[in-house]
């Protein structure tokens, strides 16, 4: 199989960062994958912040735990905390995306970009729609993250180096018909 479609095999959902954040010019390198990304009509409808403020990221994390922690279904709440009680694993960055609404099937194709870029330059990820919750729950949040008029929380990746190998998810063939 092609050095490509080897990345598919390879990406797992990262959930265990060790923290150090990566160089630069690997997070350019992943930056212009996700702008690189196509879209309908070509239209775009994106930003991608890159976020490396480890104080930032922490904040966020509590932020999103004590909402997590107060909501009446705790299923979701107890599954991050036998996780390691974070809901961004330690992560040194994340790239936050930005959409207009109406455009996530464009949001997803750059979180996967993203994805796939940071799996090949040897980078740990997770595409992490629970991002959302400290967005959701504060506007300081918001406007620290670089949020833009027009504009709402699409998706984030998260990206770092992984504490240690992990392993993709269980292919299930059933899902696949030729037809």
């Amino acid at each position: 199989m092609n050095e490509q479609l080897n990345l598919f095999a390879q990406r797992y959902s990262c959930r265990s960062f060790t923290g150090v954040l990566p160089e630069k010019e690997a997070l350019e390198a992943i930056g212009l994958a996700a702008v690189q990304s196509p879209s309908g009509m070509n239209r775009q409808p994106w930003l991608v912040n890159v976020i490396t403020d480890k104080t930032f990221l922490d904040e966020m994390d509590k932020k999103a735990m004590a909402v997590m922690a107060e909501m009446e279904d705790k299923a979701m709440y107890e599954r991050f905390i036998a996780r390691g009680g974070k809901i961004f694993y330690d992560a040194p960055c994340m790239y936050l995306i930005l959409k207009e609404p109406g455009t996530d099937l464009d949001c997803g194709i750059v979180a996967e970009n993203i994805a796939l870029a940071a799996t090949a330059l040897g980078l740990g990820n997770v595409i992490c729609g629970m991002a959302g919750i400290p967005f959701d729950s504060d506007g300081d949040f918001r406007a620290r993250a670089g949020f833009v008029d027009g504009y709402e929380f699409g998706m984030t990746v998260l990206v770092g180096y992984a504490t240690g190998p992990g392993s993709q998810h269980e292919t299930d063939m059933s899902k696949l018909r030729f037809l």
